[in-house]
């Protein structure tokens, strides 16, 4: 008598697959639905419908942390592969077809607070061409990825010679105004005692994270213990930047990520003669299968114009780096 399982053989959904990559890459559900603009609930019934077809679990689900079982890493070997050849072959068809595209990577927080605010414009310029971004923290190899530009933060060190500096980094002291219509002081560094100082939760987990953390400021200011009222974490720059435009407490903040806030007057800097200089820049990198296609170059000289104006926002001088052509 054949006791053998039933296996299924119907074909898998390829958004079943998206969303088991996903989840793969980041080992985080949240992070996944993120990504691929779902909810969590959606992606999380993705993966079990995909387990149910392929009759096995792929992942492992603990309290606070998800990992690849090691049927879900062989999957993984040959979804990967799969979907970016899927994805290149979509994309050589829109182009053949007369569609111009860019395809941009860069993390969530400098999409949403310096790169979308400022897209308008360029789709003005140039109608015709396709927008896409990925937001994700993971640096991939232009060289394979279904990418044209990626848009980096990093210290120089760890970028490659190809890379093109679009701007450094300062850090300010930055609250909302009506927070400070109250009469409350914040002039010298003691006052900061008086508000809640908003921080990345994972300011002191590395030490290019340290560069940003209140501590070291307090401690350029000689006031190392100071103690504030309280702190508020986060995990993003734009969930802090959120926060103090909310009036929640007051921020350290990236300079070239608030500039157009502190121009439109929705933030105000305090002590600005206290900023504090970061050893981060902010990085284009451009693809080398991409960079001589028009509309590549389009996007690469508004990228560029775009830095040379927050450059002159933030007071920084001219990088004579950003004369380089991307060929």
């Amino acid at each position: 008598m054949d006791h053998q399982p039933h296996l299924r053989t119907r074909p898998i959904g390829v958004g079943q697959l998206r969303s088991f990559a996903a989840v793969a890459r980041h080992l985080n559900f949240r992070a996944a639905a993120d990504q691929l603009a779902l909810t969590q609930s959606a992606v999380s019934r993705q993966i079990q419908s995909l387990e149910d077809e392929v009759g096995v679990p792929l992942f492992l689900r603990h309290t606070r942390a998800v990992e690849l079982t090691s049927a879900g890493a062989q999957l993984l070997r040959a979804v990967t592969p799969a979907l970016e050849r899927i994805d290149g072959t979509v994309r050589q068809i829109r182009q053949t077809a007369g569609r111009k595209s860019v395809a941009i990577t860069t993390w969530a927080s400098f999409a949403s607070m310096w790169l979308i605010p400022r897209l308008e414009e360029f789709q003005q310029a140039h109608p015709d061409i396709d927008i896409r971004i990925d937001a994700s923290d993971q640096s991939g190899d232009l060289d394979t990825a279904d990418v044209d530009i990626a848009l980096r933060y990093a210290l120089p060190a760890n970028v490659p010679p190809t890379a093109q500096r679009l701007f450094g980094e300062r850090l300010a002291v930055v609250a909302s105004p009506w927070l400070l219509k109250g009469g409350t002081r914040l002039s010298q560094p003691e006052d900061v005692t008086q508000f809640a100082l908003v921080e990345a939760g994972d300011a002191h987990r590395s030490a290019f994270m340290e560069h940003l953390s209140w501590r070291r400021w307090l401690a350029r200011q000689g006031q190392e213990k100071l103690v504030p009222r309280r702190w508020l974490y986060f995990n993003y720059a734009h969930q802090m930047a959120q926060a103090v435009l909310a009036g929640q407490g007051i921020s350290l903040a990236r300079l070239p990520l608030v500039a157009d806030s502190l121009a439109r007057g929705d933030l105000v800097e305090a002590m600005p003669e206290r900023r504090l200089d970061s050893p981060m820049a902010y990085w284009l990198l451009v693809g080398p299968r991409s960079a001589q296609r028009p509309e590549i170059r389009a996007f690469c000289d508004w990228l560029r114009e775009q830095a040379r104006i927050t450059r002159e926002r933030v007071g920084e001088g001219p990088d004579p780096d950003l004369a380089d052509d991307i060929g």
